[in-house]
């Protein structure tokens, strides 16, 4: 059985047996297809016609790993979403809450550009919210209102986590020859580093609105704060 900590991880290899119809799986079952014609299962790549000259084993195999990638970036979307909407303080109100709405507007553009080569791989995007959270390799924190540093450490765990798993795509792509899905993925990684660093410079011990307190703390000018998950793996 799939476990996941509490802070959000899920799994360190892509699910690829995850193909067709799940009965366990949600959202795959549904009143609403009663009169569709379905013509393609979930995370099934087409047989032919994908307009793409690669193989079949190698459109689904980097199809799923990349559908993956989708369903966790719509994780981290949800969460920066919630920290958008929630940001407060001195520090967080006005900068925080444009810094987060950079994000979303980034994440939102990944999510695009991850699912149309999904889509050019003849592979079918997974779409529905339940679904996506259980595929994904990251998680959503739990409800509830926490600190500010505490989002941010959250989201940084996503990011790291999310430039790991696409270094693992982006090498077999180049073993398997799809440099179409290498070069989508290198763009992509080198912005999600760039929203790594923001919230890793977010996060540094040193603030202008602290004050003189940490003279009388006894802290010598360091910030109580979480430590980043030791499991995280690159």
């Amino acid at each position: 059985m799939e476990t996941h900590d509490n802070q959000g991880f899920s799994h360190d290899e892509f699910k690829l047996n995850k193909s067709g119809f799940d009965p366990m799986m949600p959202g795959h079952q549904t009143n609403h297809n009663g009169d569709m014609i379905l013509r393609q299962e979930p995370r099934t790549a087409r047989k032919e016609g994908a307009g793409i000259s690669l193989p079949y084993e190698t459109r689904l195999e980097m199809g799923l790993m990349l559908d993956e990638h989708l369903c966790a970036l719509n994780v981290a979307l949800h969460q920066y979403t919630k920290h958008h909407w929630l940001t407060e303080g001195a520090e967080s109100f006005g900068s925080l809450h444009h810094i987060l709405d950079e994000h979303i507007d980034v994440t939102q553009d990944h999510i695009d550009r991850v699912g149309e080569r999904v889509a050019r791989l003849g592979v079918v995007p997974t779409a529905h919210p339940i679904t996506q959270h259980e595929i994904s390799y990251i998680k959503h924190e739990v409800e509830g209102r926490y600190t500010m540093r505490d989002y941010l450490r959250n989201d940084l765990e996503h990011e790291i986590k999310i430039q790991g798993m696409m270094r693992k795509t982006i090498n077999r792509a180049h073993s398997l020859n799809d440099f179409g899905t290498v070069q989508v993925l290198e763009d992509i990684l080198l912005k999600r580093e760039d929203l790594g660093y923001h919230l890793w410079s977010l996060l540094e011990d040193d603030s202008l609105v602290r004050g003189m307190t940490h003279l009388l703390d006894g802290n010598d000018d360091i910030a109580d704060q979480r430590t980043l998950n030791p499991n995280l793996k690159q």
